[in-house]
């Protein structure tokens, strides 16, 4: 049984970057990726900003190697998962015992709207091949076949927190003994049912989000892709590893379908939680990848569970969906990317659009990009619908 998870290496597509060095380009000079839709066709265009990959899915499908009529969740899991793979060194990845646990919240929903466009006008037209990959669980199988992964696969689905549970699940099958390396993380294309509903609950700023602003009027939606690779103590000892998933928890308050508890319940329970795993007390935290939406009710819940968990020694914190949006299924991928690679290199990003500190706490979000920094144990927080609150501890 292997005791250490480690981070062998990760990758990364989203609205501010098509792989992990553009992004952090993106961050360095500033540039969110909040934008008018170019590729998602919505009556919203010029209402809501979003983040989009800037790419078609022609372009997407030549880098994936994928034909192009396949979702664009499929394609952007699949470039971000080769990014993740290549960037380990391991080589060909027949030669592990390997799983590939991903994350998603919409499926192939982009192909199914497209059909049903057609279809609703004519029920004799739309073309049914369309909606053959519509579940969530079909994206992760083309992906993994495409990646040559055979001995497990997986798909997580619990709203925000996806792709974070798929690096907990991941780490729990090597920790079992039952793989070698686990690709894990998430995937989500933007939809238009997605956009209307949370239009719907009326949480979606006209405006560039401003996580943690006194101002804040909700979010911007966003796409894209984000794994790491999840490798045994042994194999880790044979390469250079990023860092160590030193801990992990899960909680759910189940207070609201679409809310988090006032007083942050869960999100404090899935902190504590994963620094009881990791043997660590909250000052040994030196930046914390908040889960930040930029909702009245999610980042108020989530400072008031640090300001209860921090008390008064309160770590660097941003929110990096002040550049990329709510990728949802995707984010607690992308981030654990960020968040694991910002132990690597000593990096802490920065908090977009922040002008005013909430009255409710005593910290605010750091502003600047920054590296050089000595990170040993760096949090990133993933809270879903329903209450689904993890955190994930990524440690030198």
């Amino acid at each position: 049984m292997s005791k250490n998870v480690w981070i062998a290496g990760g990758g990364v597509i989203c609205g501010i970057g098509q792989d992990l060095p553009s992004c952090l380009d993106a961050f360095e000079k500033m540039q969110p990726g909040m934008a008018v839709m170019q590729h998602l066709h919505s009556v919203h265009a010029q209402t809501f900003p979003v983040v989009e990959v800037k790419a078609g899915n022609d372009e997407l499908a030549r880098r994936a190697g994928m034909p192009a009529q396949l979702s664009r969740t499929a394609l952007l899991s699949m470039i971000a998962a080769k990014e993740a793979w290549e960037s380990t060194g391991l080589g060909d990845i027949s030669g592990y015992r390997a799983g590939f646990v991903s994350a998603n919240t919409v499926g192939g929903m982009d192909k199914t709207e497209h059909f049903f466009t057609s279809f609703l006008e004519d029920n004799s037209k739309g073309r049914l091949r369309e909606t053959v990959h519509h579940e969530c669980g079909s994206i992760t199988e083309l992906v993994a076949d495409a990646l040559g992964v055979r001995h497990h696969i997986s798909t997580i689905s619990t709203a925000c927190s996806s792709g974070a549970n798929a690096l907990m699940y991941g780490a729990r099958m090597i920790r079992s003994g039952m793989l070698d390396v686990v690709i894990a993380g998430g995937t989500d294309a933007l939809t238009r049912f997605t956009l209307n509903g949370f239009n719907t609950l009326m949480i979606l700023d006209q405006q560039k989000c401003r996580p943690f602003d006194d101002t804040r009027t909700g979010l911007n939606l966003g796409e894209g892709a984000g794994y790491v690779v999840l490798v045994s103590e042994e194999l880790a000892a044979k390469i250079k590893p990023w860092c160590r998933l030193s801990g992990f928890a899960n909680a759910n308050d189940a207070y609201h379908q679409t809310a988090s508890s006032p007083d942050g319940t869960g999100n404090f329970l899935a902190m504590q939680g994963a620094l009881d795993m990791s043997g660590l007390q909250p000052a040994d935290i030196a930046y914390i990848n908040l889960h930040g939406t930029g909702t009245q009710n999610n980042d108020s819940s989530e400072g008031l569970a640090i300001k209860r968990l921090f008390e008064t020694d309160f770590p660097p914190v941003s929110s990096t969906k002040s550049f990329t949006g709510h990728t949802l299924g995707a984010s607690g991928g992308i981030e654990a990317v960020f968040s694991a690679y910002a132990v690597k290199e000593g990096i802490i990003y920065p908090n977009a659009q922040f002008t005013t500190q909430m009255k409710e706490l005593p910290f605010s979000p750091v502003t600047t990009f920054s590296r050089g920094h000595e990170l040993k144990h760096v949090m990133s927080n993933s809270f879903g619908f329903g209450g689904n609150c993890s955190s994930l501890v990524f440690s030198k």
